[in-house]
């Protein structure tokens, strides 16, 4: 079983970095691909450019064991749609390994309006990231569609390659990349926030100023 976890990475940080840890160390993955997207679909463009950001990427998980960088979507020329990374990953690594796609809780809450959602939910399983004690949808249309889905522990995910969803609870940090640029655009240090690697390549490229 693989995860899959798209972002710009503008720049990347704890914030991403150690969430997306906890599901690798509390699910039976395989590997977690972190999938820098080159055009933003849902939000601003990003700032640095496609392949700094990569580098960004690489840096940040250099020496974690089971993270790995997957350049797919940089070369895509269109927007970046979560359907068009699952449908290149089952090309391919086939339709029988489970593959879970990570989101956090609130872009899970907006899963309706996703490119395609619903062939989404049947190519993958669905890993919402959460904080401890948060509860799972009220009762909506979301929370009826996911009910008969929901899969009660984690094990249930490698018994099927996708079409299930899984609330996991992780450890989450109030870090945002917005603030990491604005602080950096004031001529402020956001140590602390991100890996040193990665702060180190944002002054080496004079990012964000």
């Amino acid at each position: 079983m693989i995860g899959v976890f798209g972002g710009t990475f503008d720049p990347i940080h704890f914030g991403h970095l150690r969430p997306v840890l906890d599901v690798l160390q509390g699910l039976p993955m395989r590997e977690i691909r972190f999938v820098p997207l080159r055009t933003a679909v849902h939000r601003a463009q990003p700032v640095a450019a496609a392949q700094q950001r990569l580098a960004m990427v690489r840096a940040a998980i250099d020496g974690q064991k089971g993270f790995v960088v997957d350049e797919r979507e940089l070369g895509r020329a269109d927007g970046s749609y979560s359907y068009h990374t699952l449908v290149s990953l089952r090309g391919e690594l086939g339709f029988d390994l489970p593959i879970c796609l990570l989101t956090g809780l609130d872009a899970f809450y907006e899963l309706s309006t996703w490119y395609r959602w619903q062939d989404i939910a049947e190519m993958a399983h669905l890993v919402v990231m959460r904080r401890p004690g948060a509860g799972k949808p009220k009762e909506s249309a979301l929370g009826r569609w996911m009910e008969p889905r929901m899969a009660s522990r984690p094990q249930d995910l490698v018994q099927a390659p996708g079409g299930l969803v899984l609330l996991q609870d992780v450890t989450q940090l109030d870090i945002s990349a917005t603030a990491i640029r604005c602080l950096i655009a004031r001529g402020l240090s956001p140590r602390f926030l991100l890996p040193e690697k990665v702060l180190a390549l944002i002054e080496q490229e004079g990012l964000y100023r």
